[in-house]
């Protein structure tokens, strides 16, 4: 194989360099031989942070855990029918970016001037291919733009404007500001800023004026309660292989032009069949001086570790000595499934095939 191949991606190339690097991915079969059945399998998060049940409440808890189940379920039905882990990652996360209650796509968190940057990334453990975008603002599925700049481009990261009007020319849905917005984070927004002593940007244009609409997130984000609304999912297909998708507004008044881990490789999000496929929330900042994705799947290639027992190692251990805090999700080739988090809550869930659907929010539950 050329050295050329692996120096250079371009539209010429990819699909043989996707090829080729699969052999280094999947064992090698013998001529003739059937490749052995895999049960899939699938896992996904709605962010960490302090989520406690006073500040959840009943009427919170319940309709979390029902989008959850939800965004599971359509993971779980890409993944029964033969499908691809990519695409259970991928409808798993569009859904989480269409719902209100989480900080991704509608609903996304807001800039200190106000307005919604999204990112996100995913990652095909098959091949390592990947892409990522950050600081859109008009594409309703980042997660979708991001599959399609590892798939339609030579290149793996796309951000702002360019990220956008890449997604508009291949047909990806666009939305007016309007779209995005919730009372509920512009609220916490407001509360934020004047806790700071800054000024309160005006209302973006098209949204109902203020008092006309009822809050839809029932967390509460008063100031001084750290949530990462943060989605992302990892999934095992019946194929064997993994991949690993995860979607933001970042975080509540950042400073705009500020980029977390989630569209980051290796620090919010990696997948390799080598070893497994991860997703995070939490603190960008620490996790992208962890690199915690990938050190995840480092101690499992490399230091064998069962996978609970990377996970707890890295969120534990290696992200508190920096005092950083968050969680990950992750899964294997051979169907290991882990979540782990040093935060009161993780939203969480996950199911396999001839399982039940599991899922949890406080860290107490199992």
């Amino acid at each position: 194989m050329k050295r050329s191949i692996f120096l250079r991606k371009t539209r010429d190339v990819s699909v043989g360099f996707a090829a080729a690097a699969a052999t280094l991915f999947v064992p090698a079969v013998a001529a003739g031989a059937q490749q052995p059945a895999h049960h899939w399998a699938i896992v996904v998060h709605g962010g960490a942070g302090v989520i406690e049940r006073s500040a959840l409440g009943p009427e919170g808890d319940k309709a979390y855990r029902a989008s959850l189940a939800r965004a599971a379920e359509a993971g779980a039905k890409v993944l029964e029918q033969g499908g691809r882990a990519l695409d259970a990652v991928e409808a798993t996360v569009n859904v989480l970016e269409d719902d209100p209650l989480f900080n991704a796509g509608r609903g996304a968190v807001f800039t200190a001037d106000g307005r919604n940057e999204m990112d996100s990334a995913i990652m095909d453990g098959s091949n390592l291919m990947a892409g990522s975008v950050a600081s859109v603002s008009r594409t309703r599925h980042p997660i979708s733009l991001a599959r399609a700049v590892m798939e339609k481009t030579p290149y793996v990261f796309l951000v702002g404007k360019g990220a956008d009007d890449f997604g508009a020319s291949i047909g990806l849905k666009q939305e007016p500001p309007s779209f995005f917005f919730t009372e509920s984070r512009w609220d916490s927004l407001v509360r934020q800023l004047k806790k700071e002593g800054k000024p309160i940007p005006p209302r973006p244009a098209g949204v109902p004026p203020l008092g006309a609409t009822v809050p839809v997130a029932f967390f509460d984000e008063s100031p001084g309660l750290r949530h990462y609304g943060t989605v992302g999912a990892v999934a095992l297909d019946v194929h064997g292989n993994i991949a690993a998708g995860t979607s933001t507004g970042g975080m509540q008044a950042k400073m705009p032009g500020r980029v977390g881990d989630s569209p980051i490789i290796g620090a919010g999000t990696y997948a390799s069949n080598q070893s497994c496929a991860v997703s995070g929330t939490g603190t960008g900042e620490y996790f992208i001086r962890l690199t915690v994705a990938r050190e995840v799947c480092n101690l499992v290639q490399f230091k064998h570790m069962p996978l609970q027992q990377a996970a707890d190692t890295v969120i534990h251990k290696e992200l508190e000595a920096l005092h950083g805090d968050g969680g990950v999700i992750a899964i294997t080739p051979d169907g290991q499934m882990a979540w782990s988090f040093n935060t009161p809550g993780m939203f969480r869930a996950q199911i396999r095939e001839g399982g039940k659907l599991q899922v949890g929010v406080y860290n107490d539950e199992p």
